[in-house]
């Protein structure tokens, strides 16, 4: 099954497709997905008059093996996405010989990994705490060298879920520039793991009015630029509410060994499926 065969629908989520996505295990098969992917970005923005070229499209190579990535990669991705600081720089340790390969991390960070992001990615997505933010600065500092970061947003208001709460960013923001280390692009969200479209649009829309007001008062050096919002099952929803990364990995790289959910945050683990 070819991952054109899927819906592509603005108000339902596809977070029930789970081992429907096929297998990418060739390079024509990794162009072939994001051809699809790309298709999909291009219709979403048509829906609502936005310019695709607008949406950036970053694939998620989390558990995927190191041939899988050397085929994306051949395939075109230059950037991609690891959920744990550790698979990141493991994989970036093995894959030295592809120096144009860039990491973004984009789950939960304890402060114990901090050396590791640093070392490692350009890309930071799930900055939600001063305590990261300060071990961060003092990693990056020490590797001469800066990173882009997104500060991570609970727009689902579940417990489970790391980010801050809407009412925090504002102050959080103005203590940023403290830390010169730290580039801020946007922010980042995870939807709610529904079924159910118009409470996964909510999510979106509150980040995207967030950022909205946000923009108005940011410190100096703190760009709200971007909104990094929407996965494989629902990013045409994010994209139709203002998505400017979209982060896709199974329509890209085929199923994982276990569904949506166990990737999804909970009160006992960090994890989320992109």
């Amino acid at each position: 099954m070819s991952t054109e065969d899927f819906p592509s629908s603005s108000t339902q989520p596809l977070h029930d497709l789970h081992n429907r996505w096929p297998q990418a295990e060739s390079v024509d098969d990794f162009r072939h997905n994001l051809a699809a992917v790309h298709a999909r970005i291009a219709a979403a923005c048509a829906r609502v008059g936005r310019d695709p070229a607008g949406v950036r499209l970053l694939p998620v190579s989390k558990t995927k093996p190191e041939a899988s990535i050397r085929l994306a990669h051949a395939a075109g991705c230059l950037l991609l996405g690891e959920n744990k600081p550790q698979e990141a720089y493991r994989k970036w340790e093995n894959l030295q010989d592809l120096p144009d390969l860039k990491w973004s991390v984009i789950g939960h960070l304890q402060t114990n990994k901090a050396k590791l992001v640093a070392r490692c990615a350009s890309e930071f997505q799930a900055l939600d705490s001063l305590r990261v933010a300060e071990a961060l600065e003092r990693r990056l500092q020490a590797e001469g060298r800066a990173l882009d970061v997104f500060v991570q947003v609970n727009t689902s208001g579940e417990a489970s879920k790391y980010g801050l709460h809407p009412d925090e960013v504002a102050d959080f923001l103005r203590q940023l520039p403290a830390f010169s280390a730290l580039r801020v692009r946007g922010l980042m969200t995870l939807a709610l793991f529904s079924a159910e479209g118009e409470r996964v649009r909510q999510c979106f829309v509150l980040l995207r009015e967030l950022r909205e007001r946000l923009r108005q008062e940011a410190p100096e050096g703190v760009s709200l630029d971007e909104l990094s919002m929407g996965m494989s099952g629902d990013f045409e929803i994010a994209i139709e509410e203002g998505a400017t990364v979209v982060r896709v990995g199974q329509a890209i790289f085929g199923a994982r060994a276990t569904p949506d959910s166990f990737y999804w945050p909970t009160a006992d683990g960090d994890a989320a499926d992109k």
